[in-house]
């Protein structure tokens, strides 16, 4: 990794040098570098740390001035218990992860996307991760940090730099850039960047998405809901709301919105209510559960509670504030599902938003219907998340649909290819009528069934694997 003030176009043309020769490497040589980052980042921890402190004590500054907002704050401190430690088993969970690029007989194969560009604020870890999944897919990645975590950010690349002089992965498939005001020139290289993935407030998102001709993968908000049906079981409604609001209202995944059946509110809002403002969390409660919660919480609870508008339903708190919304009894519970479902797809930022119910039929209704990247049954929309999907990192959560959605891995960085391997055939020679060839187009994945079937009962000795997705032999 290089830590630089060079021009964009400098930077661009060195990412893409590098990302050719990345992409050449093999899984060993990528793993040893990942091995390296590890080792230099566990061993410079103090060094990190301090640096992160620095920065942290000038954004307290920043934030009392109202120039930063308590949520960039959180995330932008490394010292919050296991985020280091998980920063750190990311790269090692990416390490283990199997090497992306196996062939496919046409030949499909996988191969990285080129030149990465990350913009982030506030979040120092963003750069462990990204380069421990741009190392293992071998694309080149130009990193540019917010200025708030210049500190943080300076003292890991010096680490991961010095790790990355003793393997094979060249020091400019990852740069880190110091230079300022750079953002709007590096858009626009898109001769030589192939994707940006900004991290960071929805108006950095929005700001790339209106300023590029690059692909941007990334979302703007986080604006995730909860639905509580009238059959959810109470103990697990409380649990998964209780972690989806509380466990860290900072992140994108938090939940924002709360819908509850009508017939629910008595059963199970009031002690979800109760532990939530326990938490110091804010309830700004439309008029069927304002009124339902006010009959059974204490006084001082009930004059807490704060009516919702509707643009609290619209809105991304990044903050210990859930706006709540009652959804109507029906009949048919279809239509309470339905209600709910088009709420949902009217407010949200196709993040994710999660039903809690015991019906797996209306689940899946819920599940189908919901156009997000994430939608879940009877979890925490705190689920979201490339770690606790098995990723070992993230690059960030997509809300895109094309060819990454939801949290993005190893494989959202991985786009493919067509190798056609031949003996001289001519595209002339394959016609109808007499004398012309005939394209077989058979599936290669069936013929390597009929040989391992034929392998096992003549000799039971080894097997062949293949990895075909939708394989062709072209005859």
């Amino acid at each position: 990794m290089s830590v630089t003030n060079s021009s964009s176009v400098d930077v661009a043309r060195a990412a893409s040098k590098a990302s050719k020769r990345l992409a050449t490497l093999s899984a060993d040589a990528r793993n040893e570098a990942l091995t390296a980052i590890h080792e230099a980042l566990s061993m410079s921890k103090g060094t990190i740390i301090d640096a992160n402190n620095r920065d942290v004590r000038a954004a307290r500054i920043s934030a009392a001035d109202g120039e930063m907002t308590q949520s960039a704050l959180k995330r932008l401190d490394l010292n919050r218990p296991g985020k280091y430690d998980e920063m750190l088993q990311g790269i090692l969970d990416v390490r283990e992860l199997e090497d992306p690029n196996d062939d496919l007989v046409l030949k499909k194969v996988t191969c990285p996307i080129g030149v990465l560009l990350v913009i982030f604020e506030a979040r120092p870890e963003v750069i462990a991760n990204i380069t421990a999944l741009a190392i293992k897919s071998g694309n080149a990645v130009i990193l540019k940090g917010g200025m708030e975590s210049r500190e943080s950010f300076i003292a890991m690349a010096i680490a991961i730099s010095k790790a990355l002089g003793d393997t094979q992965v060249p020091n400019s498939s990852i740069q880190l850039l110091t230079t300022r005001d750079v953002i709007p020139s590096l858009l626009e290289l898109d001769d030589h960047i192939d994707l940006v993935i900004p991290r960071g407030s929805n108006e950095l998102v929005k700001y790339i998405k209106s300023n590029t001709r690059i692909p941007v993968l990334g979302h703007a908000d986080g604006l995730c809901s909860i639905y509580i049906h009238a059959d959810a079981d109470p103990n697990m409604a409380h649990k998964v709301v209780l972690d989806a609001k509380t466990g860290y209202p900072a992140a994108c995944n938090s939940v924002e919105t709360l819908l509850v059946h009508e017939t629910a509110l008595e059963k199970f809002l009031p002690s979800i209510a109760f532990s939530l403002l326990q938490e110091g969390v804010t309830l700004r409660c439309d008029r069927r559960s304002k009124s339902s919660l006010k009959e059974v919480l204490s006084q001082a609870d009930a004059d807490s509670l704060q009516s919702a508008t509707e643009d609290d339903f619209n809105t991304e708190f990044l903050d210990s504030i859930l706006a709540i919304k009652t959804i109507p009894a029906k009949e048919d519970p279809t239509d309470s599902v339905d209600f709910a479902i088009a709420h949902i797809n009217a407010h949200s930022s196709k993040h994710t938003d999660a039903i809690l119910t015991s019906s797996p039929e209306l689940a899946h209704r819920f599940q189908m219907s919901v156009d997000s990247a994430c939608v879940f049954w009877n979890t925490s929309t705190r689920m979201a998340d490339g770690m606790r999907f098995g990723f070992g990192t993230e690059v960030g959560i997509s809300t895109n649909k094309f060819h990454a959605r939801g949290p993005v891995g190893l494989e959202g960085l991985m786009i493919y290819k067509y190798f056609m391997n031949g003996k001289g055939q001519t595209a002339g020679e394959y016609f109808d009528g007499e004398g012309g060839k005939k394209f077989k187009h058979e599936k290669e994945r069936d013929k390597d069934r009929e040989r391992e079937k034929e392998k096992t009962q003549n000799s039971n000795k080894g097997r062949r694997l293949s990895h075909a997705l939708n394989v062709k032999n072209w005859g």
